[in-house]
């Protein structure tokens, strides 16, 4: 059985698995690489895994992405191992435990505060501003995958749109009317506005060409100033205020499930939690015994 030290051998058909096998993005490999870069950083100069959370301290990395580093360090070994070489490491190197904290999710306010920030001079430029918000906020999908989109994964008849997620699994999320409304003015009107080259690309930048997460962030982070928000709006902050809208209206966990892509449903539950108050604010309002006096 080959040694740990050669491990880093493994590295290019590791990545290699991840990109062709796994369907995993490139940001996502990136996140891999430096992880791994992380972990050989600490074996080159200390073999006593027991310092890798000292280590990691050190780095000033947070207990959830020192979490992260580990869970890619591990997926990283169990490739290892399926090749037949050494990974001992595998077996003393265990993720902290890290405390889910709720996510704030953006409210129906906010939203339209944005809606009326992205206003600019240009028709055009407003309605890709106002659809880029909508598709976020109706479809509750993730940067990655809104910049993805293309003309050909929106099915008008049918009032589906398909997105592409992480493993490059597809699923089918229907769209609301007034997202449709924008889609068929945007599609049909506004679009070959905005491009300049051939491209596939629903969503078309100020360039002429297919947005990147960067042009995603800028736009939030210019509109959430317009808005007047103290700091830029994060991007997955769309994502949580969707699933916590359909489940406070009633929508059940395994539809909101299917909704965002999630691979699990205890990864779903946690808007369970992030509902509480509201259903608190309900009962008190609503439950007859509200109004019985002690």
């Amino acid at each position: 059985m080959k040694t740990q030290h050669e491990l880093p051998a493994l590295w290019v058909e590791f990545f290699q698995d991840l990109q062709f096998i796994r369907g995993r993005s490139q940001n996502t490999i990136q996140a891999y690489r430096r992880d791994l870069e992380l972990y050989k950083e600490f074996k080159s100069t200390n073999k006593d895994l027991i310092e890798f959370f000292d280590f990691m301290k050190k780095k000033d990395l947070s207990t959830r992405t020192q979490a992260r580093v580990v869970s890619s360090i591990r997926t990283y070994l169990k490739f290892c191992d399926s090749k037949g070489h050494d990974s001992s490491d595998l077996r003393q190197l265990r993720p902290p435990k890290v405390k889910l904290s709720l996510p704030r999710p953006l409210t129906l306010a906010e939203f339209q505060k944005l809606l009326a920030a992205c206003e600019t001079e240009k028709h055009e430029k407003t309605v890709r501003n106002q659809l880029t918000l909508l598709l976020l906020f109706g479809l509750g999908c993730r940067v990655s995958e809104l910049i993805s989109l293309n003309m050909t994964d929106y099915n008008e008849s049918q009032g589906f749109m398909k997105i592409v997620g992480k493993g490059r699994k597809e699923r089918l999320v229907p769209v609301t009317t007034d997202l449709a409304n924008c889609l068929r003015l945007y599609m049909g009107q506004v679009r070959s506005r905005l491009v300049v080259e051939n491209t596939p690309s629903l969503l078309i930048n100020d360039r002429g060409n297919r947005p990147s997460r960067v042009d995603i962030w800028r736009w939030l982070a210019s509109w959430s100033k317009k808005a007047g928000f103290t700091e830029p709006l994060n991007p997955h902050r769309f994502r949580h205020g969707c699933a916590t809208v359909l489940l406070e209206n009633g929508a059940d966990l395994r539809s909101i499930q299917m909704l965002l892509g999630h691979s699990s449903l205890q990864t779903t539950q946690i808007y369970t939690n992030i509902t509480v108050g509201h259903l608190k604010k309900t009962i008190e309002e609503h439950h007859p015994l509200s109004e019985v006096e002690p």
